[in-house]
């Protein structure tokens, strides 16, 4: 199980990808929404906003999120980790139910590039 430090550090690594984009992912990446992420096994949420960009204001709190964001991770800390490693497959861990997303049609649209 991946600690709360190795989670923002992939969460922070996410985000420097996001900026390094071009293209369809870079534009997909240029929206203004809350984001949260919501780590089961730790109990801790971590929250943002993904504008210009990138995941800026990034916080970490106990348990669920306060309130709810416009794009709503959930998983596990190890599926976080290997999510922005490579090493797991965001398609095939949604659609086995290892990765939660949470967010409006046209979100979901322009996120498809990213995932």
């Amino acid at each position: 199980m991946a600690d709360a430090e190795e989670c923002r550090e992939a969460l922070e690594q996410l985000s420097r990808n996001l900026a390094k984009a071009t293209g369809d992912v870079r534009k997909a990446a240029e929206l203004d929404r809350s984001l949260s992420c919501r780590i089961t096994d730790l109990d801790l949420t971590f929250t943002g906003r993904l504008r210009e960009g990138s995941i800026q204001d990034l916080r970490e709190a106990p348990g669920g999120p306060a309130g709810k964001a416009d794009i709503r991770l959930t998983m596990s800390s190890d599926d976080l980790v290997a999510l922005v490693g490579g090493r797991l497959n965001f398609a095939a861990a949604w659609a086995t139910g290892r990765v939660r997303l949470e967010a409006g049609f046209r979100d979901l649209l322009r996120l498809r590039t990213l995932l």
